[in-house]
């Protein structure tokens, strides 16, 4: 297959699932009495704003994060549906933790980052033990511990933890104590205004994008370019030949969820750079919004960026078509799952024709003497 139509092939499945989107959506717009063409100007009209393209990067930080997360089992055909867990509970260890020392400021972050690192891998990694030695499935024990870490460890540390050591007698709930200034990322309004303006409304765009940047950096270079990224993609394409080849599939398995675990950890890092505190009711959802966006962004890092900006997109427009009229804000939420479900079935469609391409150029090399 030719170098242009491998690159062909290979944007067919999502251009086709956007288009596909866009054509459905207008049909329920019309159907609901909105007018397709207002509500799609509404959003890219409000998208075109300097605040907006801030606060859909803000959106698409802890999704790309989470997505990577998702990614790193499905390369091991594992399916890490844990990660809203692992991040909530890495979120409220970590804001808790951050907020008990005083180091510089370098060592500060490192030191909130690593803790949610470790506890996010950790929690994974147990999923990970669990299939290696009792057999038990990922999906089931990741939701189970789900609910251990949402409905479990989280709701009983948000209450032994919480400024003020006790809920307040009014009946509000607040978060854990707040860390010290020096423990946060600083914003990077200060480079975006560089070569822009300046960023008005109080947006801050946050310092966590550079850390998925880097996270989404190191996924690529050791899943192509090391050895144990060929071991773990060997294990998950044919576990039984990569431990003929003294590859350790239960290993890989235990690796592969620790890992996954850990850039969970991470999701919840945006939120706790910009607020400073775990509280009472923190970002949910991110841990399965990221498993629609690593499908939709085939696992690959670059893919995975840009279905990021298209969900945050998506999200950030459902306030615009409140505020204008022009549609109801749940029509995001259908273009979202058309665009998966479409999405999914374009890429079934590539992968049978680039087959087919494979067999009849074999073929043809064959009958050629090659």
């Amino acid at each position: 297959m030719s170098t242009s139509r491998r690159v062909l092939m290979a944007g067919a499945a999502p251009l086709a699932a956007l288009a596909v989107a866009v054509v459905l959506s207008s049909i329920v717009l019309l159907a609901s009495g909105s007018n397709p063409l207002e509500a799609y100007g509404d959003m890219i009209g409000h998208a075109s704003k300097l605040e907006t393209q801030v606060d859909m990067l803000n959106r698409a930080t802890p999704l790309y994060l989470s997505a990577v997360a998702v990614a790193i089992g499905f390369r091991m055909n594992l399916f890490n549906i844990g990660v809203e867990g692992q991040y909530l509970l890495a979120f409220i260890v970590a804001a808790h933790l951050g907020a008990q020392v005083e180091l510089p400021t370098a060592l500060h972050v490192a030191f909130i980052m690593a803790a949610a690192m470790v506890v996010g891998g950790v929690f994974s990694g147990a999923a990970g033990v669990l299939k290696v030695t009792r057999g038990i499935n990922e999906v089931i024990s990741t939701i189970m511990l789900n609910a251990v870490a949402i409905s479990g460890l989280a709701a009983w540390w948000i209450v032994e933890w919480q400024a003020g050591g006790e809920i307040s007698t009014t009946g509000g709930r607040v978060g854990t104590e707040p860390i010290a200034d020096r423990g946060l990322l600083p914003d990077m309004n200060g480079l975006v205004e560089m070569f822009t303006r300046e960023i008005a409304q109080g947006k801050k765009l946050t310092g966590m994008l550079l850390v998925a940047v880097a996270v989404g950096g190191l996924y690529s270079t050791a899943l192509n370019r090391t050895v144990f990224g060929f071991e773990l993609r060997a294990s998950g394409a044919n576990p039984f030949a990569a431990h003929a080849g003294g590859v350790s599939p239960g290993r890989m398995v235990v690796a592969a969820m620790t890992l996954s675990g850990m850039v969970a950890g991470l999701v919840g890092m945006t939120e706790l750079m910009n607020t400073g505190f775990y509280p009472s009711n923190p970002v949910a959802g991110l841990g399965f919004a990221g498993i629609a966006v690593a499908l939709l962004g085939r696992n690959h890092p670059v893919g995975v960026a840009v279905a990021a900006l298209i969900f945050a997109f998506l999200d950030v427009s459902s306030g615009i078509l409140q505020i204008s009229g022009a549609a109801s804000r749940e029509i995001v939420v259908i273009m979202q799952g058309v665009i998966i479900l479409t999405a999914v079935i374009a890429y079934e469609i590539v992968r049978r024709v680039r087959e087919r391409d494979e067999a009849a150029a074999a073929a043809a090399a064959m009958a050629a003497g090659t």
